[in-house]
């Protein structure tokens, strides 16, 4: 089980050290979020080849993790290269913070999204390896479903706020952004939870809704985007943190 994951990791990596050549020149990291989503779709793939485990399961799983990741992976490129020639505000803010020290830190940044990839698709790993898909995996699936299904609704929601000439520069309060300030992270971190009822519960694939929730929350996901919401939108999104939960969906408290 152990080759595998040394073998993607070594790709990834190989990756995402070109892609940190290529801010140098461009001064522009936003892409890295596109090549870290795509890289677990793809190391899904590659495990769902070569892996060992009953056909059918490893087709199962190889086929969540890349619609996911691919998905995932395709969104970020449309809502922050495609259509954007600046570096995602987030980046940008860390590289003026770091300063003379920024391309050693995004060199640091770019190998942590190698390590982190490998790492989230190895529950994927875990769970391929069994045999005939059985109520435990059709389980996984309907987490998966719902996961997907409510990350995909998230993501169209903001898009077609922040499209709105009328919205533009607002807080996004419609949908699903009015019960929590983050429900595409809840339902991307929900989403992890499908590998563990397929493997039963096996203990690798805690990895990957336990290490999601420390990102998500404490490392690159929450915190760095709430600094950057409270640089571009100000007390509007200081009212907007007071009354909706910060990651679980939950119905708005009302402003004293």
């Amino acid at each position: 089980m152990i080759l595998l994951p040394l073998i993607g990791f070594g790709a990834t990596l190989a990756l995402m050290l070109m892609l940190w050549r290529r801010q140098l020149a461009t001064q522009n990291a936003t892409s890295v979020d596109v090549a870290w989503s795509w890289s677990v779709a793809g190391l899904f793939v590659f495990y769902g080849l070569f892996a060992d485990g009953d056909p059918a399961r490893r087709a199962l799983v190889a086929a969540f993790g890349a619609i996911w990741g691919g998905r995932l992976g395709w969104y970020l490129w449309s809502a922050r290269v495609r259509l954007h020639d600046g570096e995602d505000g987030r980046y940008a803010a860390l590289r003026r913070e770091w300063g003379a020290d920024a391309p050693a830190r995004f060199f640091r940044l770019y190998v942590a999204q190698a390590v982190a990839a490998t790492l989230c698709s190895v529950p994927g790993l875990a769970a391929m390896r069994g045999g005939p898909l059985d109520a435990w995996a059709f389980a996984g699936a309907a987490v998966w479903l719902v996961a997907v299904a409510g990350e995909s609704v998230a993501d169209a929601q903001l898009a077609a706020f922040r499209a709105d000439p009328a919205t533009r520069g607002g807080v996004c309060r419609v949908g699903l952004w009015r019960y929590s300030r983050h429900p595409n992270y809840f339902f991307e971190w929900l989403h992890w939870w499908a590998y563990v009822l397929i493997a039963h519960g096996a203990w690798v694939t805690w990895l990957g809704p336990i290490g999601m929730l420390w990102l998500l929350t404490r490392v690159t996901g929450i915190p760095h985007t709430e600094r950057q919401a409270l640089r571009s939108r100000g007390d509007a999104y200081l009212a907007y943190m007071r009354t909706t939960s910060a990651f679980v969906p939950w119905p708005p408290r009302r402003e004293a």
